[in-house]
């Protein structure tokens, strides 16, 4: 019998992939990895506890918070300090949640590791290469925040919920009567108390809440800001400024702590710059590659060529212009459901 740790947030995902691995006839062994403040992680892990006795399984708690604070919650913090706008999903991913599991499965002899994500890793057979491939429902498609995995890891990674439909698993938790069966989605800033992501940075960054102009592309002063740590590229609302069209952040420039604004057709970026690349389906291109680009979870895919720069860089240039290229945020590369690779976005060149 294979033994596989699974990570088990408390939400409902991870604890159907848990009671799917079992049903399948694997020694399954739960592990949550307590990452929030003490006042923000004792729900989640009696909820792992009670799914995992339901469940008949051996439960582990692994204490990751000063990993998690120092990888995650600072980097998220200095990001915005900079003027980018991170993703601190993917960043938790690899830094933390898959790290920690590959370490305590090799600890305790497991030949997998699991999770909750939708999203696929299949063998081809012919070639006995792994991909990494989007979910079947499309709408809850997670292989966006799993580009970072590498190929010879792919193979001791389980994704239970690849074939999946969100209500699919749903209907499995309630028919076992887990503990998770109702609970709500988690947030994307789950580590921000109440969401509040700008108070967290603003502790942390104070001068990134120093407020300071709101400029348009020729430098005119429209208004005062709160601070570059409320803003991201693309946003509309919350600047408390009148103009005859409405105007969008096309770009935070930290030298003079200033948002500069423009209208929409000002936020749309043909290239971008990339780096921190990690390749899944081939080594580091040496030329020119054709692929489909997503610059945000919820972005639509875009027809792009990525062409090698110097220094471990990418450009990455679309076929038609997209909207609010961000720095900080992960572009993702696909080729029909598979995924190629991915990196950080580093900087925009929009088309103005």
């Amino acid at each position: 019998m294979s033994r596989v740790i699974v990570g088990m947030s408390g939400g409902v995902d991870s604890s159907a992939a848990a009671a799917l691995l079992k049903e399948q006839g694997y020694d399954v062994i739960g592990v949550t990895i307590r990452v929030k403040p003490d006042d923000g992680s004792d729900d989640d892990i009696s909820t792992a506890q009670a799914v995992a006795k339901k469940l008949g399984i051996e439960h582990h708690t692994i204490d990751r918070r000063k990993l998690f604070d120092r990888e995650v919650v600072d980097h998220f913090c200095a990001e915005y300090g900079r003027g980018r706008t991170p993703n601190p999903c993917v960043r938790c991913n690899e830094r933390v949640k898959f790290a920690t599991l590959l370490d305590k499965a090799n600890e305790m002899d497991a030949e997998f590791i699991a999770t909750g994500h939708y999203a696929r890793i299949e063998k081809d057979e012919r070639s006995k290469k792994y991909h990494l491939k989007k979910g079947r429902d499309r709408g809850k498609d997670q292989s966006y925040f799993l580009y970072f995995l590498k190929r010879d890891v792919m193979s001791r990674i389980l994704l239970p919920l690849g074939n999946l439909r969100k209500d699919e698993v749903r209907i499995l938790a309630r028919a076992l009567n887990l503990a998770s069966a109702e609970r709500e989605e988690s947030r994307d800033i789950c580590f921000a108390a109440g969401g509040d992501y700008r108070g967290l940075v603003g502790g942390r960054m104070p001068q990134a809440g120093e407020p300071g102009p709101i400029l348009d592309s020729e430098g005119n002063e429209l208004g005062q800001h709160s601070g570059i740590l409320s803003y991201t590229i693309g946003q509309r609302r919350g600047m408390g400024i009148s103009a005859a069209e409405p105007l969008y952040v096309t770009a935070i420039d930290t030298e003079r702590n200033a948002i500069i604004v423009g209208p929409k057709t000002e936020v749309y970026g043909n290239e971008l710059i990339a780096s921190n690349l990690n390749w899944i389906e081939f080594d580091t291109p040496k030329r020119a590659i054709e692929v489909k680009a997503k610059i945000r979870y919820r972005h639509r895919e875009g027809e792009a060529v990525v062409t090698p720069l110097s220094k471990g860089l990418v450009n990455v240039k679309f076929a038609q212009p997209q909207m609010a290229i961000t720095p900080g945020q992960a572009v993702v590369f696909y080729r029909g459901s598979i995924v190629v690779g991915g990196g950080t976005i580093e900087k925009e060149v929009y088309s103005r």
